[in-house]
């Protein structure tokens, strides 16, 4: 009879430093519950939750009929790297060319690239906190080591230019954030984003990789993309992709543009991981960025309308502390009042108890804020129907009154 192995002694130190998705893992319980006959709201997980415009559909339905069925270049096919490079200039004044342009199969990997390609081993990446939850294991993955940096509420959440640079040391190599932000929904003005490229004017080392998946969800005005800013160009890396502005979370395409010999390095590594993304999406996304943005703004003003609705909804419920979104589809409440009451069998000691809480007694899946790095906050993902998110504000509420 062979031996029971211990996986922990198995597994490698990297697989067990690594902490699961915190927003993946409360989806899985919530479908769980769910299959348990529980009517479960789910407000866990950040996908929209509109179909994928049909004139990309097409486009990728003309692909497979086109028999498009083949390997492409690793970085890209030519026409979506030229599509983007356009893109990129008209919306974002980034002059990048196809050359500078790597499409990967979603942001994740392309985030993921930038870090294996930049990062040795004791290298400090500053984290603006709150932060999306897989940037700093992204960072641990490549030997890195994660530096937060925590923005106020009163602030929006937003780490300031003299917060940043009093984290530098001479370890750093890197400072990376999400405009706007997953989980806070905050948008960095053109003054805020200029300021901390002042920062890294004055350090010369310092590489800037700007995650802006959620460019087209902007309440007020327009995005702001750190990189056109001339004097630090060549050291801003910038993050973008189709699944948020286009409703595409299931067909997994991202893509980074910058400098050509980083760009030369992620597909270098990309080469020897995914190769290139699925020849099908990329003809997609073809169709999306070079076509109408009507469905787009659509979506964009039905996430404002959410956002007023569960905003206006949260401030009725005692003790919560509310910064108003001004992008992408979250709220993230402080619910710190909260900890430290019971209803008699729950004990509420922190976010992660909360969000437990609210979803085996309000059954509204929700993400704890300590994930996020901010772990008086709970994340409640704003992408569901008006219906949905009334009924959820509703439990949430008497889920919370009865918590003395």
């Amino acid at each position: 009879m062979s031996a029971v192995l211990d996986p922990v002694s198995v597994l490698s130190d990297r697989v067990n430093a690594m902490a699961e998705s915190a927003t993946l893992a409360m989806t899985k319980k919530a479908r769980e519950l769910a299959a348990q006959g529980v009517k479960v709201i789910s407000l866990s997980i950040g996908e929209p939750d509109f179909p994928t415009p049909q004139h990309i559909k097409d486009a990728a339905k003309k692909a497979i009929d086109d028999n498009f069925t083949q390997y492409t270049p690793v970085s890209g096919i030519a026409d979506l790297r030229s599509a983007i490079a356009e893109k990129l200039r008209r919306d974002n004044n980034l002059d990048w060319k196809p050359e500078n342009i790597v499409v990967s199969t979603g942001a994740k990997q392309s985030l993921t690239n930038v870090l294996l390609a930049l990062l040795n081993p004791g290298d400090e990446v500053i984290i603006f906190s709150p932060y999306w939850v897989s940037y700093s294991e992204m960072v641990v993955l490549a030997e890195g080591v994660p530096v937060l940096v925590t923005g106020s509420l009163e602030n929006d959440f937003k780490v300031t230019a003299e917060e940043f640079e009093a984290a530098i040391t001479p370890r750093t190599k890197l400072v990376m954030f999400s405009s706007p932000c997953n989980p806070t929904g905050s948008v960095f003005t053109e003054e805020e984003l200029r300021k901390i490229g002042q920062v890294v004017e004055r350090h010369e080392n310092i590489f800037v990789m700007a995650d802006e998946i959620y460019e087209y969800i902007v309440f007020e005005g327009k995005n702001f993309s750190i990189g056109s800013i001339p004097s630090i160009k060549d050291r801003v890396i910038t993050v973008n992709g189709c699944s948020k502005g286009y409703a595409m979370t299931g067909w997994r395409l991202g893509y980074i543009a910058a400098a050509k010999w980083i760009a030369d390095a992620c597909d270098k590594i990309q080469g020897q991981v995914t190769s290139g993304t699925c020849s099908i999406t990329q003809k997609a996304a073809v169709a999306a960025l070079t076509g109408p943005l009507d469905d787009t703004r659509k979506m964009a003003e039905a996430y404002r309308r959410r956002r007023d609705l569960v905003i206006a909804g949260l401030r009725e419920i005692p003790g919560l502390k509310i910064s108003v979104p001004q992008g992408a589809f979250y709220a993230f409440p402080d619910m710190s009042s909260y900890f430290g009451k019971s209803d008699g069998t729950n004990v509420i000691k922190n976010a992660d108890d909360l969000a437990m809480y609210l979803l085996n007694v309000g059954h509204v899946a929700t993400v704890s804020g300590a994930a996020f790095g901010a772990p008086n906050c709970i994340r409640l993902s704003t992408a569901a129907s008006d219906e949905n998110l009334t009924e959820a504000i509703s439990r949430i509420k008497t889920a919370l009154g009865n918590l003395k």
